[in-house]
């Protein structure tokens, strides 16, 4: 069994990601503390996780996401049994050759990116308008001492500003675009009070089980900050210009949605950590949108 590095930057932790034959022996001695369950290394994420059984996750980080760890952890603590939709309960936690892990439960279902294509169009709304409810359930609670775990928002907000073009030049917006970046950054973004934003609601990190959601997991890369940074997630990759969508979302959470402020709301998802454009619009054809509101109404009609 592979002792794990004390020190490994992010080109070398990506192949061994790459690698499960060469971490799995370590992923599968922490589960073995917990179960005799065979170890089957997960496909796809950011860090190293195992499934045991059907009954529970093994997520170990490396050095450098501790404050991810940090942050899920009390996440997973300050969720579980609080919202409508079920998140994972934390069992347990440690460190590994100075590489800290969790060990949670295991939800049901499969992620919903693999279903969704599939699903009816009633069905779609369905889920939408649950996720409208539990992003509002999480918003509700209060954000003591998650605060410390997290970037301060304005000092988040500046850093990616920074990087925006080169970001969006190397993701593929185009050219047009592009050239009308800085002025349209120069706009405001949403402001409003600060709460947990999981980083989540996206369709690779929720659970369905044919009839409806029944997870929610990965909270990682959370932050504290306007509400609407959360609403992105379930608005890009979901609702994908569908207005009937985009109002059950609302129906969930409460309240109706301010069209007038799609401007704000592209803002923000340009500045969003992960901002892909191409790979979280999914509206057919949004490059050849003229302008940012031309495409902010594309998006959410």
């Amino acid at each position: 069994m592979m002792t794990l590095p004390a020190e490994i930057d992010v080109q070398a932790f990506d192949a061994l990601h790459d690698q499960p034959e060469r971490w799995h022996g370590v992923v599968a001695s922490i589960a073995a503390g917990f179960s005799s369950a065979p170890v089957t290394p997960a496909a796809g994420g950011t860090v190293l996780v195992g499934l045991v059984g059907a009954e529970l996750v093994v997520k170990l980080f490396p050095p450098f996401l501790r404050d991810h760890f940090e942050f899920e952890r009390e996440l997973l603590d300050r969720l579980h049994g609080r919202l409508s939709l079920p998140t994972p309960r934390r069992v347990a936690g440690g460190e590994r050759d100075g590489w800290p892990y969790h060990v949670m439960t295991q939800l049901p279902g499969r992620t919903l990116d693999t279903v969704w294509p599939a699903l009816d169009e009633a069905t779609k709304c369905s889920v939408l308008q649950h996720l409208g409810r539990t992003s509002a359930e999480v918003h509700a609670l209060p954000v003591g001492s998650m605060a410390a775990l997290a970037p301060a928002w304005p000092a988040f907000l500046q850093r990616q500003r920074e990087r925006c073009h080169v970001r969006q030049q190397r993701t593929g917006l185009p050219a047009h675009l592009l050239a009308q970046l800085e002025a349209f950054l120069a706009g405001p973004v949403p402001v409003g009070p600060e709460v947990i934003l999981t980083g989540e609601y996206t369709p690779f990190n929720l659970l369905f089980d044919g009839q409806g959601l029944t997870g929610m997991f990965d909270f990682g890369d959370g932050l504290v900050g306007p509400r609407e940074y959360d609403w992105l997630g379930p608005l890009c990759f979901l609702a994908a210009g569908h207005a009937a969508r985009i109002d059950a979302f609302f129906a969930g959470y409460g309240q109706a949605f301010d069209r007038t402020r799609r401007g704000e709301l592209l803002r923000l998802l340009l500045l969003h950590r992960y901002s892909h454009l191409p790979a979280q619009i999914a509206v057919p054809g949004w490059q050849q949108s003229s302008t940012f509101a031309a495409l902010a109404a594309q998006i959410w009609p």
